[in-house]
Protein backbone atom coordinates (compact mmCIF):
# COMPACT_ATOMS: atom_id res chain seq x y z
CA UNK A 1 0.00 0.00 0.00
CA UNK A 2 1.41 3.02 -0.55
CA UNK A 3 1.09 6.62 1.13
CA UNK A 4 0.24 9.63 -1.19
CA UNK A 5 2.01 12.95 -0.26
CA UNK A 6 0.77 15.60 2.19
CA UNK A 7 -0.78 18.65 0.55
CA UNK A 8 2.36 20.26 2.85
CA UNK A 9 4.72 18.14 0.51
CA UNK A 10 3.40 20.07 -2.80
CA UNK A 11 4.00 23.45 -1.40
CA UNK A 12 7.09 25.81 -3.13
CA UNK A 13 9.24 27.89 -0.97
CA UNK A 14 11.40 30.99 -1.92
CA UNK A 15 14.92 30.69 -1.82
CA UNK A 16 15.04 32.48 1.35
CA UNK A 17 13.53 30.23 3.55
CA UNK A 18 14.44 31.74 6.57
CA UNK A 19 11.76 32.20 9.26
CA UNK A 20 10.21 36.00 9.40
CA UNK A 21 11.98 37.56 12.13
CA UNK A 22 9.02 38.06 14.37
CA UNK A 23 8.13 34.29 14.25
CA UNK A 24 11.71 33.42 15.35
CA UNK A 25 12.12 35.34 18.38
CA UNK A 26 8.53 34.05 19.07
CA UNK A 27 9.95 30.32 18.81
CA UNK A 28 12.57 31.19 20.83
CA UNK A 29 10.41 33.14 23.31
CA UNK A 30 8.52 29.93 24.03
CA UNK A 31 11.29 27.51 23.99
CA UNK A 32 12.86 29.45 26.51
CA UNK A 33 9.66 29.32 28.81
CA UNK A 34 9.47 33.11 28.74
CA UNK A 35 6.19 35.05 28.46
CA UNK A 36 5.83 38.40 26.85
CA UNK A 37 5.30 39.67 30.16
CA UNK A 38 8.94 38.41 31.27
CA UNK A 39 10.65 39.55 28.07
CA UNK A 40 8.83 43.14 28.57
CA UNK A 41 9.99 43.03 32.21
CA UNK A 42 13.73 42.54 31.47
CA UNK A 43 14.51 44.38 28.39
CA UNK A 44 12.46 47.35 29.22
CA UNK A 45 10.67 47.04 25.73
CA UNK A 46 6.64 47.85 26.35
CA UNK A 47 4.30 44.57 26.25
CA UNK A 48 2.37 46.12 22.99
CA UNK A 49 5.84 46.69 21.35
CA UNK A 50 7.15 43.46 21.61
CA UNK A 51 3.57 41.93 20.55
CA UNK A 52 4.32 43.99 17.56
CA UNK A 53 7.63 42.41 16.52
CA UNK A 54 6.50 39.07 17.02
CA UNK A 55 3.68 39.57 14.24
CA UNK A 56 6.80 41.64 12.09
CA UNK A 57 5.31 44.76 12.37
CA UNK A 58 7.80 47.25 12.85
CA UNK A 59 6.06 50.30 12.73
CA UNK A 60 5.73 50.96 16.11
CA UNK A 61 9.29 50.62 17.12
CA UNK A 62 9.74 54.34 15.92
CA UNK A 63 11.79 53.98 13.39
CA UNK A 64 14.33 51.46 11.64
CA UNK A 65 17.14 52.83 14.36
CA UNK A 66 14.90 51.53 17.57
CA UNK A 67 13.67 48.52 15.52
CA UNK A 68 17.26 47.19 15.63
CA UNK A 69 17.72 47.78 18.80
CA UNK A 70 14.44 46.04 20.28
CA UNK A 71 15.43 43.21 17.73
CA UNK A 72 19.11 42.96 19.44
CA UNK A 73 18.11 42.96 23.18
CA UNK A 74 14.96 40.85 22.32
CA UNK A 75 17.03 38.56 20.70
CA UNK A 76 19.41 38.09 23.45
CA UNK A 77 16.56 37.57 26.24
CA UNK A 78 15.45 34.98 24.89
CA UNK A 79 18.91 33.15 23.49
CA UNK A 80 19.15 34.22 19.92
CA UNK A 81 21.89 35.67 18.32
CA UNK A 82 20.89 39.11 16.63
CA UNK A 83 23.37 39.68 14.10
CA UNK A 84 21.32 37.04 11.79
CA UNK A 85 17.98 38.73 12.22
CA UNK A 86 19.57 42.50 12.03
CA UNK A 87 21.18 41.15 8.70
CA UNK A 88 17.45 39.76 8.04
CA UNK A 89 15.93 43.04 8.96
CA UNK A 90 17.68 45.19 6.92
CA UNK A 91 18.07 43.14 3.83
CA UNK A 92 14.09 43.53 3.89
CA UNK A 93 13.97 47.48 4.61
CA UNK A 94 16.24 48.74 2.25
CA UNK A 95 19.23 47.96 3.94
CA UNK A 96 21.36 49.76 7.04
CA UNK A 97 21.08 53.57 6.75
CA UNK A 98 25.06 55.78 6.44
CA UNK A 99 25.55 56.45 9.65
CA UNK A 100 25.72 60.41 10.39
CA UNK A 101 28.74 61.96 11.16
CA UNK A 102 28.39 62.93 14.61
CA UNK A 103 32.32 62.78 15.40
CA UNK A 104 32.40 66.72 15.24
CA UNK A 105 29.30 67.18 17.44
CA UNK A 106 30.75 65.00 20.51
CA UNK A 107 34.33 66.73 19.61
CA UNK A 108 33.14 70.00 20.23
CA UNK A 109 30.95 68.84 23.49
CA UNK A 110 34.11 67.19 24.75
CA UNK A 111 36.26 70.76 24.42
CA UNK A 112 33.29 73.14 25.01
CA UNK A 113 32.83 72.47 29.10
CA UNK A 114 36.42 72.44 30.24
CA UNK A 115 36.15 76.15 30.43
CA UNK A 116 33.35 76.62 32.41
CA UNK A 117 35.45 74.45 35.32
CA UNK A 118 37.24 77.18 37.36
CA UNK A 119 40.22 75.38 39.28
CA UNK A 120 39.03 76.50 42.66
CA UNK A 121 42.18 74.74 44.72
CA UNK A 122 44.89 76.48 42.41
CA UNK A 123 42.50 79.78 42.82
CA UNK A 124 42.66 79.55 46.68
CA UNK A 125 46.29 78.32 46.47
CA UNK A 126 47.62 81.57 44.75
CA UNK A 127 45.13 83.70 46.96
CA UNK A 128 46.83 82.01 49.92
CA UNK A 129 50.28 82.62 48.10
CA UNK A 130 49.53 86.52 47.57
CA UNK A 131 48.46 86.82 51.08
CA UNK A 132 50.98 85.55 52.97
CA UNK A 133 53.97 87.20 50.56
CA UNK A 134 52.05 90.52 50.97
CA UNK A 135 52.11 90.34 54.66
CA UNK A 136 55.75 89.08 54.95
CA UNK A 137 56.91 92.02 52.38
CA UNK A 138 55.14 94.35 54.73
CA UNK A 139 56.66 93.04 57.86
CA UNK A 140 60.14 93.16 56.27
CA UNK A 141 59.70 96.38 55.05
CA UNK A 142 59.08 97.47 58.99
CA UNK A 143 61.66 95.62 60.54
CA UNK A 144 64.63 96.74 58.40
CA UNK A 145 63.49 100.75 58.22
CA UNK A 146 65.07 101.70 62.00
CA UNK A 147 68.05 100.27 60.76
CA UNK A 148 68.21 102.17 57.23
CA UNK A 149 67.62 105.44 59.42
CA UNK A 150 71.22 105.86 60.86
CA UNK A 151 73.91 108.18 59.81
CA UNK A 152 77.03 107.33 58.18
CA UNK A 153 79.13 108.23 61.08
CA UNK A 154 77.57 106.51 63.61
CA UNK A 155 75.19 108.89 65.36
CA UNK A 156 71.85 109.03 66.04
CA UNK A 157 69.14 109.54 63.08
CA UNK A 158 67.18 112.74 62.38
CA UNK A 159 63.70 112.47 63.35
CA UNK A 160 61.94 112.27 60.30
CA UNK A 161 59.94 115.03 58.49
CA UNK A 162 56.02 114.61 59.01
CA UNK A 163 55.68 115.67 55.30
CA UNK A 164 58.48 113.08 54.25
CA UNK A 165 56.72 110.26 56.22
CA UNK A 166 53.34 111.15 54.99
CA UNK A 167 54.82 111.30 51.53
CA UNK A 168 56.43 107.68 51.94
CA UNK A 169 53.07 105.40 52.78
CA UNK A 170 53.36 101.65 53.20
CA UNK A 171 52.81 100.09 50.10
CA UNK A 172 49.23 98.66 50.28
CA UNK A 173 47.71 95.91 48.02
CA UNK A 174 44.15 95.52 46.95
CA UNK A 175 42.13 92.48 47.80
CA UNK A 176 41.81 90.12 44.95
CA UNK A 177 38.51 90.10 43.86
CA UNK A 178 36.35 86.87 44.13
CA UNK A 179 35.84 84.99 40.79
CA UNK A 180 32.19 83.43 40.16
CA UNK A 181 31.08 79.97 39.43
CA UNK A 182 30.57 79.50 36.11
CA UNK A 183 28.98 76.25 36.99
CA UNK A 184 27.61 74.99 40.14
CA UNK A 185 29.34 71.99 42.43
CA UNK A 186 27.77 68.78 41.98
CA UNK A 187 26.74 67.71 45.99
CA UNK A 188 29.29 64.93 47.09
CA UNK A 189 27.16 63.31 48.97
CA UNK A 190 24.31 62.28 45.77
CA UNK A 191 24.50 60.97 42.73
CA UNK A 192 23.83 63.25 40.08
CA UNK A 193 23.17 62.41 36.65
CA UNK A 194 22.93 64.38 33.43
CA UNK A 195 21.80 63.18 30.34
CA UNK A 196 21.32 65.05 26.74
CA UNK A 197 20.42 63.87 23.69
CA UNK A 198 22.83 65.38 21.01
CA UNK A 199 22.37 64.00 17.22
CA UNK A 200 19.26 62.31 17.62
CA UNK A 201 16.10 60.86 19.82
CA UNK A 202 16.41 58.37 22.37
CA UNK A 203 14.04 56.58 24.44
CA UNK A 204 15.40 56.75 28.15
CA UNK A 205 14.07 55.13 31.81
CA UNK A 206 15.84 56.39 35.32
CA UNK A 207 14.81 54.38 38.75
CA UNK A 208 16.01 55.49 42.04
CA UNK A 209 18.06 52.66 44.12
CA UNK A 210 14.48 52.20 46.08
CA UNK A 211 12.78 51.38 42.36
CA UNK A 212 11.09 54.61 42.20
CA UNK A 213 10.90 55.66 38.86
CA UNK A 214 11.94 59.05 38.21
CA UNK A 215 11.86 59.60 34.08
CA UNK A 216 10.47 56.89 31.41
CA UNK A 217 9.93 58.39 28.01
CA UNK A 218 11.28 59.75 25.02
CA UNK A 219 14.15 62.38 25.16
CA UNK A 220 14.14 64.52 21.60
CA UNK A 221 17.45 66.19 20.18
CA UNK A 222 18.59 68.81 21.71
CA UNK A 223 16.93 67.98 25.39
CA UNK A 224 18.31 67.28 28.73
CA UNK A 225 17.33 65.56 31.76
CA UNK A 226 18.96 65.32 35.07
CA UNK A 227 18.73 62.92 38.29
CA UNK A 228 19.68 62.80 41.41
CA UNK A 229 19.13 60.01 44.50
CA UNK A 230 20.65 59.43 47.84
CA UNK A 231 22.71 56.01 47.05
CA UNK A 232 22.17 54.89 43.30
CA UNK A 233 20.19 56.08 40.03
CA UNK A 234 19.74 52.85 37.43
CA UNK A 235 19.62 53.94 33.56
CA UNK A 236 18.27 52.55 30.61
CA UNK A 237 19.14 53.86 27.40
CA UNK A 238 17.09 52.68 24.15
CA UNK A 239 19.74 54.96 21.75
CA UNK A 240 22.82 55.19 23.47
CA UNK A 241 24.72 56.22 20.44
CA UNK A 242 22.63 59.46 20.81
CA UNK A 243 22.97 60.49 24.43
CA UNK A 244 25.66 62.65 25.89
CA UNK A 245 26.18 61.45 29.65
CA UNK A 246 27.64 63.04 32.89
CA UNK A 247 27.49 61.47 36.11
CA UNK A 248 28.82 63.04 39.14
CA UNK A 249 29.94 66.02 37.34
CA UNK A 250 32.27 64.07 35.24
CA UNK A 251 31.68 63.10 31.32
CA UNK A 252 31.62 59.63 30.14
CA UNK A 253 33.27 59.15 26.78
CA UNK A 254 32.34 55.80 26.56
CA UNK A 255 31.45 55.03 22.77
CA UNK A 256 27.69 53.71 22.60
CA UNK A 257 26.63 52.81 18.78
CA UNK A 258 23.43 54.04 17.19
CA UNK A 259 19.92 52.32 18.06
CA UNK A 260 22.20 50.10 21.04
CA UNK A 261 20.38 49.69 24.58
CA UNK A 262 22.48 50.23 27.30
CA UNK A 263 21.47 49.42 31.01
CA UNK A 264 23.71 51.11 33.74
CA UNK A 265 24.35 52.18 37.07
CA UNK A 266 26.06 54.82 39.02
CA UNK A 267 26.30 55.22 42.66
CA UNK A 268 28.27 58.27 44.36
CA UNK A 269 31.98 59.20 43.50
CA UNK A 270 34.35 58.76 40.48
CA UNK A 271 31.40 57.09 38.25
CA UNK A 272 31.35 53.55 37.26
CA UNK A 273 29.36 51.51 34.96
CA UNK A 274 27.25 48.91 36.98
Amino acid sequence: MSIGNSPEDDRTFPADDRDPIGRALQQARIASGLTVEEVSASTRVRIPIVHAIEEDDFSRCGGDVYARGHIRTIARAVGLDPAPLIEQYDAEHGGRPAPTPAAPLFEAERIRPEPRRPNWTAAMVAAIVAVVGFVGFTMFNGNEAPKGSAVADGGPAPAPDKATSAAKPKPSKPAPKPTESAIAAVPQDKVTIKLSAIDDKSWISAKAHDGKLLFDGLLLKGESKTFQDDERVDLVLGNAGAIELYVNGKKLDDKFESGQVERLSYTKGDPEAG
